[in-house]
C-alpha cells in the first residue's frame, strides 16, 4: 500500500512537471506580439479623429440633445455619434462615458482617440467630454464654438481636465 501511494505521488509529480514543461516550451515558441495590433488601434484612432474633425462647422451644440438627422448634439451625444460612426458603442452622457474603456493614468499617457473628461460647472464633477487629438489638443462640441479643436493646456481648459478613457 505504501509503495502504491509513493508510485501515484511520483506519477502526479511527473505529470505536473511535464505539464509545466510543455507550458513553458509552448510560450517560448509563440511568436512575439506583432506591431499589427498597434497599427489597427492606431488606424482606428486616426479614423475616429478624422470623423470628429469632419463635423467642424456642421454641428450645432444643443444641451441635452441627440439629433443626428439635424446634426444637433451636446458634447457627449457628439462623442457617442462619432464613435458609433466607427463601430464603437458608448453610452450618452459624459459621466456615463467615464465608465467605458480603461482609465488613463494621467494626461501624459493620453493617446489619440481617447475620451477626455472635464469639469465645466461644479469643480471635480465630470460634465464635459471630448476626443483627444494628441499634443494637448482635443476636439469637442461646445456651446461657444460648436465642434472645434481646443487646447487642454491653456486658457479655459487648462485646469478643468479630470480624466481620460482609452477605448
Amino acid at each position: 500500500m505504501k509503495h502504491m501511494k509513493k508510485n501515484r505521488l511520483s506519477q502526479s509529480l511527473a505529470g505536473i512537471a511535464l505539464s509545466l514543461s510543455l507550458l513553458a516550451s509552448t510560450s517560448l515558441i509563440l511568436p512575439a506580439p506583432s506591431a499589427h495590433a498597434a497599427t489597427v488601434s492606431s488606424s482606428k484612432a486616426d479614423q475616429i479623429v478624422k470623423t470628429a474633425l469632419s463635423y467642424q462647422g456642421k454641428v450645432k451644440y444643443s444641451f441635452g440633445t441627440r439629433d443626428p438627422q439635424h446634426l444637433r448634439f451636446d458634447c457627449s451625444s457628439f462623442t457617442q455619434f462619432v464613435f458609433s460612426k466607427n463601430g464603437i458603442s458608448i453610452p450618452w452622457g459624459s459621466s456615463a462615458q467615464t465608465r467605458v474603456g480603461t482609465p488613463v493614468k494621467d494626461k501624459a499617457h493620453l493617446q489619440k482617440g481617447d475620451l477626455v473628461m472635464f469639469s465645466v460647472n461644479t469643480p471635480g464633477k465630470i460634465n464635459h467630454v471630448g476626443i483627444y487629438l494628441g499634443n494637448g489638443k482635443f476636439v469637442g462640441n461646445s456651446p461657444s464654438r460648436g465642434v472645434a479643436i481646443y487646447d487642454m493646456n491653456s486658457g479655459y481648459w487648462k485646469n478643468r481636465y479630470i480624466t481620460g478613457r482609452h477605448l
